[in-house]
């Protein structure tokens, strides 16, 4: 059977960036705890973007650092030395969603996906995770540090074409991106890797569909439209066959 490559992002798809806020909450209280984190992912991702254009690279980690820093400034609080390393030591540490450990059984049974994690993270960050959540450090025979694909020593972020093209070489597809699935719960990557050739599987758990401007503008969808990761590599093995 054909191998078929299949690209997870990591935050937001694998990783719930929203369990940061049970950490915050023990420093700034439950509510204040929710719009320091949902506006440091925000800036997290707007200062990828921004950066990209601005061509003046920075690393992922370091612009999480900052995010948190302006959400707490905003939000009027003070964020200490110590809490900011707390809270970068927690981000490494999230937890995954509930159903990713169905999919990474899937995959574990399944040799004809080969699986990858590919996260705008640098290779610390990530491999970090690997071994700090309890799902992913199970699943080691599945995503080992190997298949570990960081955007880091290209300088660009996603939703940039080369770092699709980037995936799809280490995976030995290099020139055959059709080959290569992306699965990930951001509009802004599934429709990077399907603007790049990818395929792509775009987890809509909030289940309100693909509403993204940018992709009616450009005419760009996902390929498949899943409620979460077990469902992604369910449609991505019965696509293949």
């Amino acid at each position: 059977m054909a191998r078929t490559a299949v690209a997870f992002d990591l935050y937001g798809t694998l990783l719930s960036t929203e369990s940061i806020a049970r950490h915050l909450a023990r420093l700034y209280g439950d509510e204040r705890a929710k719009a320091i984190a949902a506006q440091a992912r925000r800036y997290q991702l707007e200062y990828t973007w921004r950066i990209n254009s601005m061509g003046a690279y920075r690393s992922f980690s370091d612009l999480t650092r900052w995010s948190f820093r302006q959400a707490t400034a905003e939000a009027g609080v003070q964020l200490t030395p110590e809490q900011e390393e707390e809270i970068m030591d927690a981000y490494n540490g999230l937890d995954t969603f509930p159903e990713v450990g169905k999919a990474l059984t899937t995959l574990a049974e399944t040799p004809s996906l080969d699986p990858y994690i590919f996260s705008n993270g640098t290779v610390s960050m990530i491999t970090s995770s690997l071994k700090t959540s309890p799902s992913l450090a199970r699943a080691s025979n599945v995503l080992p540090p190997a298949k570990v694909v960081s955007v880091d020593p290209l300088k660009v972020f996603k939703p940039d074409p080369r770092t699709y093209q980037h995936m799809a070489k280490t995976a030995g597809f290099e020139g055959q991106l059709g080959s290569v699935w992306l699965v990930s719960s951001n509009p802004f990557d599934v429709a990077g890797a399907v603007a790049a050739g990818l395929k792509a599987a775009w987890v809509d758990r909030a289940g309100g569909g693909w509403v993204d401007g940018l992709g009616g503008a450009t005419d760009i969808k996902p390929t498949v439209i899943v409620k979460g990761v077990d469902e992604a590599v369910g449609q991505i093995l019965r696509l293949s066959a």
